[in-house]
């Protein structure tokens, strides 16, 4: 049984935690989990030496992530992400945790990005169009704006060590 079939948005969201925790720890960053209410730009602070990240966990158990819906207006996608983009910070990174078709005995995939990689992702969605979701993996049928286009999260986003000594650096 997939971890889906077992999950409410609420699970989903301490479990994406869990693992981006656990994931920033097991590469030997000193990890701090907020206590209390949920700061709204970040979730977990990840530090070495004098570098600090503040990290942004987003969980999904259907291959996407919901991000700048709530700034759509008049279907214009990239000032959305304008909007949603000027909300964050340098130096947040987003930990995209996704649990679909994931088993119970399996680790989710782990993506790491900064806001502006993301802004940048969703404004060349639907063939540039952009949209309010990122795709894990998505291909869109004959009728849509993207007809003819897949959508995918860029591999260089995938966490490992190389990829978290990155953006250290560039903090």
């Amino acid at each position: 049984m997939t971890a889906e079939k077992l999950m409410s948005g609420w699970h989903v969201a301490v479990a994406a935690e869990a693992a981006t925790a656990s994931l920033f720890a097991r590469c030997g960053l000193d990890v701090s989990v907020q206590y209390g209410a949920d700061q709204p730009e970040y979730d977990l602070v990840v530090v070495r030496d004098d570098r600090v990240l503040k990290i942004s966990v987003k969980g999904s158990q259907d291959g996407s992530w919901g991000l700048t819906q709530s700034f759509l207006r008049n279907a214009d996608y990239h000032s959305a992400i304008d909007v949603w983009l000027g909300r964050h910070k340098p130096r947040t990174v987003f930990s995209f945790v996704q649990f679909k078709g994931v088993a119970l005995h399996e680790s989710p995939r782990v993506y790491l990005a900064t806001p502006r990689q993301v802004a940048d992702r969703l404004r060349a969605t639907a063939n540039g169009r952009g949209d309010t979701i990122l795709y894990e993996r998505h291909t869109w049928g004959p009728r849509a704006h993207g007809s003819g286009t897949s959508e995918h999260i860029p591999g260089s986003w995938g966490f490992s060590r190389e990829r978290v000594d990155e953006l250290l650096a560039e903090a």
